[in-house]
């Protein structure tokens, strides 16, 4: 969903600020840790449909994911270690898609090498017009995610389908479900705009979908006025892409250190402070950051493990990012 000059900006702007904050970070983040002799739990969060509970950190493979895993060793091996430090550290859920290049050939392999499939809660899209070109798809991701079944399909980027192509491929997808391939279904759409926004609450009200995923940050919050009422309101699951909004909240807090404040919900760096202010909208069931580093997903996941702001909270970091 973002190009790789971005990403680069984001990964890069992200090291400088958590290198800004280390020595505060890890001193406000050292009692917690020191109290339960080990990191607090992720906490999880039910999915409405049936009460599972899935933990509310997970991780996305757009970009980041996407290389040659055969012949690039020092990714690959980095890339492993981040999904070893996801499960490791209580979260389950990946999210991929055919439309992210390698990603789901890199995600297969590396869930093949490591023997983890049956610990994580695998997502994929599909995108192709068509019911035969959608089956096609779906048996593509299938093959390179080395899955026959799979735990979320989600139709991706509905926000420029048209209405009865969407109806065809959701008929698809409870097929799929009812013979067992999957055991959610949803949709996605990656862009901050009301049209996009109606779309999707005209299917959750029409067709009990199980998911959505949207974009949702500090600085894209046009969900948070109609759309996630209404996905808590028919009961579907709410999956964040892009909660840095593609690198823009660390360009925008660079060279300036997290506010003392911060510490009333136990927000040591910018990276927490950005995931923590997601994670509090009670709607959210997962948050999808991507990383390629097993620090940075250290952090992501500390974002779940501890206190999350209140409302007056939330309101006092909107207005502080506005003032810079």
């Amino acid at each position: 969903m973002n190009d790789k000059s971005s990403t680069v900006r984001r990964l890069f702007s992200r090291r400088e600020v958590l290198a800004l904050g280390a020595g505060i970070g890890a001193a406000a983040a050292l009692p917690i840790r020191q109290a339960f002799g080990v990191a607090p739990p992720v906490r999880t969060r039910p999915i409405p449909r049936t009460g599972e509970m899935l933990p509310v950190v997970g991780l996305g493979t757009a970009i980041i994911f996407d290389f040659d895993s055969s012949t690039d060793t020092a990714k690959r091996a980095e890339r492993r270690a981040v999904i070893q430090t996801l499960l490791e550290g209580g979260a389950r859920l990946i999210d991929t898609a055919p439309s992210y290049g390698m990603a789901e050939s890199v995600v297969g392999d590396l869930l093949a090498d490591l023997k983890v499939r049956d610990k994580v809660f695998l997502a994929t899209k599909v995108r192709a017009a068509g019911r035969d070109r959608a089956v096609a798809e779906m048996q593509q991701s299938q093959r390179r995610l080395r899955s026959e079944k799979l735990d979320l399909m989600q139709i991706h980027n509905v926000g420029f389908g048209d209405r009865g192509e969407i109806a065809t491929q959701l008929a698809l997808l409870r097929e799929w479900k009812e013979r067992g391939v999957f055991r959610y279904i949803g949709v996605t759409h990656s862009q901050d705009q009301e049209q996009a926004n109606d779309r999707l609450i005209d299917l959750m009200r029409q067709e009990k979908l199980d998911f959505m995923q949207v974009n949702y940050s500090m600085a894209e919050r046009s969900v948070e006025r109609r759309l996630l009422p209404v996905a808590a309101a028919t009961g579907t699951a709410v999956l964040v892409n892009l909660p840095f909004a593609r690198g823009r909240l660390f360009g925008a807090v660079r060279g300036k250190p997290v506010p003392q404040w911060a510490a009333e919900f136990d927000a040591p760096t910018w990276g927490q402070f950005f995931l923590k202010y997601i994670l509090a909208h009670e709607a959210v069931n997962c948050v999808l950051p991507g990383t390629d580093k097993p620090e940075y997903m250290v952090d992501n996941l500390d974002a779940g493990r501890t206190r999350l702001p209140d409302a007056a909270l939330r309101r006092r970091m909107v207005e502080f990012l506005a003032s810079l």
